[in-house]
């Protein structure tokens, strides 16, 4: 089972009860998402604003990663095809580089056709380092670019609801996409009961 994080961020509520995957249970809510507008893969500014009314995973990449993020990436293309036609006009998803001086809109888009990403519903965004740094300060991601290259950063990938609210937070590249699914699942009926 995937863990909830321990919030990372000075200044959010406290999160509200742990994570619950039984059917029926409703998803903590952890506070606000914290906001952000970057550079999508087709140049146009993106904001977690706009996709208000959809849910959202956020995850954090970059390009130039040896191991663990393209095994990211590869969980996060199986599961948009699980969620067949509710990815996209449902659930979106948002990969944000961590490397924004090699990872410009070019060669992120490189980078999602090569892993197979359907764009309808998945942008791979980048920005100046000003608007990564805050990002990743905002959502607890810790990065740092060792003198041999890459970049050292830690795996978070976070479930926003439609309102705009953090729910969940999965550390790890090694979380079960199908805790994820049954979560994404369940924000989806949490949508529909209202």
């Amino acid at each position: 089972m995937g863990v909830l994080l321990v919030l990372l961020v000075v200044g959010w509520p406290a999160p509200g009860p742990s994570h619950q995957s039984e059917e029926g249970q409703r998803l903590a809510t952890i506070g606000p998402a914290p906001p952000f507008t970057l550079t999508a893969q087709d140049g146009r500014r993106l904001s977690l604003d706009e996709l208000r009314g959809k849910i959202v995973v956020v995850t954090f990449i970059y390009t130039s990663c040896p191991d663990a993020c393209p095994l990211l990436t590869a969980k996060m293309a199986a599961l948009q095809n699980d969620l067949g036609r509710l990815f996209g006009p449902e659930v979106f998803f948002v990969s944000i580089s961590v490397d924004p001086e090699r990872d410009t809109p070019e060669v992120l888009t490189r980078y999602a056709q090569a892993h197979g990403a359907n764009l309808d519903g998945w942008a791979f965004v980048t920005g100046t380092p000003d608007e990564i740094r805050t990002v990743t300060r905002q959502y607890g991601i810790y990065t740092k670019k060792p003198v041999a290259g890459g970049v050292d950063h830690t795996f978070l990938t976070s479930l926003v609801d439609p309102r705009g609210t953090l729910r969940v937070q999965y550390m790890g590249v090694r979380f079960d996409p199908n805790e994820l699914l049954h979560d994404l699942q369940s924000l989806l009926r949490e949508g529909t009961a209202r």
